[in-house]
């Protein structure tokens, strides 16, 4: 399975809200499939929307069962997802694949709880909290017509330059 080309900052795709999936069928569950192998074989991804591959529909995937001491639900395909509560905030460093060369700090809220459905329909939920909260955060921000530079604490003192891409861990 070839993986997606991922769009890269400045693309004005990262920047447009994404649409509602409104057909569940095997198109969809084939997207689904390309994208999570397009996250996996990224370093250090835990995360990706799909309009960083050029689709705008509200359709992310985040796993961070890979990362070691992290606590989370493992495999999570959010379709048309809604945080539906949240508590708490924190500031921590993000970096994303659409914006290689650099990482920066976030507020996000540490804890939420997210509705959605998989790549089948169904609803689900998901209670998630740490870097698994920030995690599926950023990747709703990429639905949103959002990248983390946007929600930067401050672009002077908070912005940072990637030293080796191939060595960090990205949302």
């Amino acid at each position: 399975m070839e993986p997606f080309a991922i769009l890269l900052y400045p693309d004005e795709r990262l920047k447009t809200p994404s649409e509602p999936v409104r057909r569940f069928d095997d198109s969809l569950r084939e997207f689904v499939a390309r994208l999570e192998h397009t996250m996996r074989g990224s370093p250090g991804g835990v995360g990706i929307a799909a309009p960083q591959v050029g689709r705008l529909e509200r359709i992310a995937i985040v796993d961070v069962s890979a990362r070691r001491r992290v606590a989370g639900n493992g495999r999570m395909v959010l379709v048309n997802p809604e945080i539906v509560s949240w508590d708490g905030m924190t500031k921590g460093r993000e970096g994303c694949m659409s914006v290689p060369d650099f990482t920066g700090n976030v507020m996000r809220a540490e804890r939420i709880t997210v509705a959605a459905l998989d790549e089948t329909g169904k609803r689900r939920e998901y209670q998630c909290e740490g870097f698994e909260a920030r995690a599926v955060q950023h990747e709703i921000d990429h639905l949103d017509g959002l990248l983390f530079l946007d929600r930067l604490v401050s672009r002077r003192t908070d912005l940072f330059r990637r030293k080796n891409y191939d060595n960090k861990k990205t949302a």
